[in-house]
């Protein structure tokens, strides 16, 4: 009995552990590492994201259709967001096919946040750990990693700045 007792601990354990890591490998990615604005200027991650509870990372590209379609719902979104002081980021991970054309698609519909710089290996890394299939995606995450919600675009569409409420809690 007290084996069997152990055995189960030991596997919460490992779980649990397990969980911590991947939590913290996702966050890692961003740590120490340079994001870009529109005008094309390099902001340091740890700096911009050090305040924020909520980080949506959103993966787009400017030749998408869906995606021209959504850019301007989550501009506004975003807008209503820092109007009201909430402890958001976005950060824009792009699937363009030129460094232009992210930049073009930031400065025609884009909110005031920042990208992920063309060619970075952490745009593959980011589509890696969050399972990014197709386009457009936002994924929410909190500070520390932990995933919120893989439907951020339902959420925001459907709930606009409420959507927040439900993410941060």
């Amino acid at each position: 009995m007290s084996f069997i007792l152990y055995r189960n601990l030991a596997r919460k354990y490992f779980h649990f552990i397990r969980e911590v890591l991947l939590v913290t490998l996702k966050m890692e990615i961003l740590s120490g590492q340079q994001l870009v604005n529109k005008n094309r200027n390099s902001v340091s991650a740890d700096d911009v994201l050090k305040d924020k509870d909520i980080i949506a990372f959103y993966f787009s590209a400017h030749w998408c259709p869906p995606c021209r379609m959504f850019t301007p719902v989550l501009a506004d979104f975003y807008e209503e967001t820092k109007d009201k002081s909430l402890p958001l980021e976005i950060i824009f991970v792009s699937s363009d096919r030129s460094e232009d054309a992210l930049f073009d698609y930031m400065s025609e519909a884009h909110g005031d946040w920042l990208a992920v710089p063309f060619g970075s290996p952490m745009v593959e890394q980011l589509k890696k750990k969050f399972n990014v299939q197709g386009i457009p995606m936002l994924i929410i995450t909190k500070k520390d990693g932990t995933i919120v919600s893989t439907n951020g675009r339902s959420d925001v569409e459907n709930k606009g700045a409420n959507a927040f409420k439900d993410w941060s809690n």
